[in-house]
């Protein structure tokens, strides 16, 4: 496979946070050329290095020589998804976990950096944070419009009910200035496995393994996926049956990590190595490859015509 080369000179990012490279894909299939990207997780870093041609850094980003290296770069925009733990649903929602900090982290290097554009990604309950507070302040201060928006991925190209919070920055900007450019280009319909993937899964339903048992498990192709998670646990033997899944077990399987990926929008030719855990903990917390871009779009319609952007 040949790695994904830079694009458009004018449209510069640096994604910070890259994980494997969900985000960047997307702004690289939108125009945007990726200067460099970071991370300190190294399974991460050498798929990514595989599948996409900008260099990417191992590096501790509250390291304070960071700022001068990115700032030497020169990006049009930072984009970037910090760590999430702390804020998510699954884990304990404190923000005393240790990885809060990496999210005021990203903004301290945003407001030092001044980039034209910046887009950070989280789920949706960071907007509660003190974290996330203390970033919009800084960055409100330095001059920055902000559209703060919840988008469900269903609704932007990926066959999934995946809900995740963006916040997006344009200097000298309104707030909202991407709100209406963003609107038109949602869908209205939902897009399903089916959509996406036709019948290429070779089954109607799946098993995801539930976060407790008086939840349902098995699901219909026909829907938007489940939100794909870091985790993967084959089906239990005792599993007992829920009056709400989709069908019976007999009808059902698990998806494989590479299922999962394609769910994600990863192309098919992206290549995942690894341990299987390594592997399902990058799937599962990557940006959506086709939501990234259906953001990256979106900015650069905003670009081209301002507020009264047609899509």
């Amino acid at each position: 496979m040949t790695k994904r080369q830079n694009t458009d000179a004018t449209l510069s990012a640096v994604d910070l946070f890259s994980g494997c490279g969900g985000l960047s894909l997307g702004f690289h299939n939108a125009g945007f050329r990726l200067l460099g990207a970071y991370d300190n997780w190294k399974p991460a870093i050498d798929v990514y290095e595989a599948n996409l041609a900008s260099p990417v850094h191992q590096r501790d980003l509250a390291d304070p020589s960071i700022v001068s290296e990115i700032e030497a770069l020169k990006p049009f925009a930072i984009i970037g998804g910090p760590p999430c733990q702390d804020f998510s649903q699954a884990g304990k929602r404190t923000e005393d976990g240790g990885r809060a900090v990496l999210t005021v982290r990203y903004g301290e290097i945003i407001a030092q950096c001044m980039p034209q554009v910046i887009v950070m990604e989280n789920v949706p309950r960071v907007r509660n944070s003190v974290a996330f507070g203390r970033i919009r302040d800084a960055l409100k201060d330095k001059g920055y419009g902000l559209t703060e928006i919840v988008l469900d991925a269903s609704r932007c190209g990926v066959p999934q009910a995946r809900k995740r919070f963006f916040m997006i920055g344009f200097l000298g900007a309104e707030d909202g200035f991407l709100d209406k450019v963003l609107q038109r280009r949602m869908s209205e319909h939902r897009m399903t496995i089916r959509d996406y993937l036709g019948d290429s899964l070779g089954v109607d339903y799946y098993f995801r393994i539930p976060r407790s048992y008086d939840r349902r498990a098995i699901f219909s192709i026909d829907k938007p996926a489940m939100t794909v998670r870091g985790v993967d646990r084959p089906i239990p033997p005792n599993y007992k049956p829920h009056p709400n899944d989709a069908a019976p077990l007999s009808e059902a399987r698990c998806l494989t990590p590479k299922e999962r990926s394609l769910i994600q929008t990863f192309p098919e030719d992206f290549k995942f190595f690894g341990t299987k855990t390594d592997i399902n903990q990058m799937v599962g917390n990557a940006v959506p490859v086709k939501l990234a871009e259906f953001v990256a779009r979106a900015v650069v319609d905003y670009l081209k015509g301002g507020a009264n952007a047609l899509c």
